[in-house]
């Protein structure tokens, strides 16, 4: 019989694809003495089990949910990897709402394609999870299905803002009906809001104005 926490964790194993042993122990484990300990033994009954499956070809392990299909050194597992992180911080900061991973709103090419779908803070958000260094084609084809995901009707409303999580900071020139921001981190961007709010309360100007509390 499964456990409610084996339950949990199969869950999210098929919502993010793929999880590391580490994020696993923290994210259900936390609560006891060694969680990673706590994980390896309850990890490895699932997987006896099969009713999980896991990657020896990273340290530490990756574990994927039954009805992942996913090669086990696909170079996707490090981008659901970054999603997860993403997930993690978020959960550290708080108030977080829905997360969904890689939404589909269309078929593919023809709209948005998120990696990450969340409510912070009661804000909705568009998360690009940009690992890879794009070049200013590809980065504006990519914001140009926002637009026309904007511009169809069809998608959250309000329209969430865009945000780029990425070690490159883009050029983006244009007007677009979206905000869009860039940041390494959640973390980091909700950091600059905070400095941001200080700055205008001490100049009483108008900066950005975005609902986060």
């Amino acid at each position: 019989m499964l456990t409610n926490r084996d339950k949990a964790v199969i869950k999210d194993l098929n919502k993010f694809r793929v999880m590391d042993r580490d994020s696993i122990a923290q994210l259900h484990f936390a609560n006891l003495k060694n969680p990673n300990y706590a994980a390896n033994n309850v990890l490895l009954r699932l997987l006896r089990e099969k009713h999980i499956q896991r990657s020896t070809a990273f340290v530490p392990y990756v574990y994927f949910g039954p009805d992942v299909e996913i090669k086990k050194n696909s170079q996707k597992i490090g981008h659901f990897l970054a999603i997860l992180n993403v997930y993690k911080e978020l959960m550290q900061l708080g108030n977080l709402g829905t997360f969904l991973v890689e939404p589909k709103y269309g078929k593919k090419g023809e709209c948005a394609e998120p990696d990450i779908f969340c409510q912070y803070r009661k804000t909705n958000f568009f998360v690009e999870v940009q690992r890879t260094l794009y070049s200013e084609k590809q980065m504006n084809e990519k914001l140009d299905r926002y637009i026309d995901s904007f511009n169809s009707g069809k998608m959250e409303a309000p329209f969430p803002h865009v945000l780029i999580i990425s070690d490159q900071r883009y050029a983006i020139d244009g007007d677009y009906p979206f905000k869009i921001f860039q940041a390494e981190s959640f973390t980091q961007f909700v950091s600059s809001l905070k400095m941001h709010e200080d700055t205008v309360k001490t100049e009483k100007s108008e900066g950005i104005k975005i609902k986060i509390g």
